[in-house]
């Protein structure tokens, strides 16, 4: 699966997601873009974004976007907080469809 990893989240999560090919936002150049163009090149390139922005979903039409993105929710969005979500994080990525918003949470 490819996943994008947004500007917000740890590049260090990546290592937790073996088996995937995982790319981040700013590796891109993608890391300064405003959500609507950013969702737009996801679209050619990925199967799923990762976010911890919570807004997102309020303020972009994801249900008819060619990828899935999944909402990491933890007390920050350092790695040492991320990481006890990875377990769920893995299954969801096992789960997902496109235009699909998922919630990860601890």
């Amino acid at each position: 699966m490819r996943i994008l990893l947004d500007a917000c989240v740890p590049r260090g999560l990546r290592r937790s997601l073996a088996g995937h090919d995982v790319s981040t936002a700013r590796e891109m150049g993608w890391n300064k873009l405003p959500d609507d163009l950013l969702l737009g090149n996801v679209s050619y390139t990925f199967d799923v974004l990762v976010t911890v922005d919570k807004s997102m979903p309020f303020q972009q039409r994801l249900s008819s976007r060619p990828f899935g993105v999944i909402l990491l929710r933890a007390r920050t969005n350092r790695l040492a907080d991320l990481l006890p979500l990875v377990p769920a994080l893995l299954r969801a990525l096992g789960e997902i469809k496109p235009g699909e918003v998922r919630e990860v949470k601890a």
